[in-house]
């Protein structure tokens, strides 16, 4: 029920008492193509790692071991929205409290959905990115955003340069669709035809 008013009932009065035909943009047929996640997966995330918050407190098991995030040893590339309804930015920055490992962090412009998918192609938005080495000692989140340049564009670029310069040159052969020799042909070019449902 987070910001009812802006993502439920506003809606609901638009759509259903005023009988108003939704207005149809892309973020929105993103955003209705749901995630369809395994009730077991869907559950242990909601509970465990959204409202328990077990994985940043040490209490997440996997195969009967309770994991810490500072046991990253790889790089993290964290992405945070400025207005971020379900992950305040500030929650996101304290992964910079919860490993030890290298963090770069970007803040985008925008919310929830819109800061993350607001692509390459729209020279509209802004960003902040900072990267931090693994024995950099601490900024607080007000100072980070105080000091941390504004950039304008998207930070998916930035995403991309940074995979690439921690990425060898090898680039294994995509695989193929369907089985044909195990009787499952492919049923058509990605991403498939649901993506043309209404």
């Amino acid at each position: 029920m987070l910001r009812s008013n802006d993502l439920i009932w506003s809606r609901l009065v638009r759509q259903y008492l005023r009988g108003d035909e939704p207005v149809t943009t892309d973020l929105m047929a993103w955003n209705a193509d749901g995630t369809r996640l395994p009730y077991r997966m869907h559950s242990e995330y909601m509970r465990r790692l959204l409202l328990g918050n077990d994985l940043a407190e040490g209490r997440f098991h996997v195969e009967g071991r309770p994991i810490a995030l500072t046991d990253i040893r790889a790089p993290i590339f964290a992405v945070g929205t400025v207005r971020d309804h379900v992950a305040p930015w500030k929650s996101v920055y304290k992964i910079h409290l919860l490993s030890d490992t290298a963090v770069t962090f970007v803040l985008a412009e925008h919310g929830h959905n819109t800061g993350i998918i607001a692509g390459p192609d729209n020279p509209k938005t802004h960003f902040r990115l900072t990267e931090r080495e693994a024995d950099a000692r601490y900024t607080d989140p007000d100072t980070w955003i105080a000091t941390a340049p504004l950039r304008s564009g998207s930070w998916w670029p930035a995403w991309t340069d940074w995979l690439i310069r921690r990425s060898s040159s090898k680039r294994p052969a995509p695989p193929t669709f369907g089985e044909p020799e195990r009787g499952y042909p492919p049923l058509g070019p990605a991403p498939g035809r649901y993506v043309l449902e209404p």
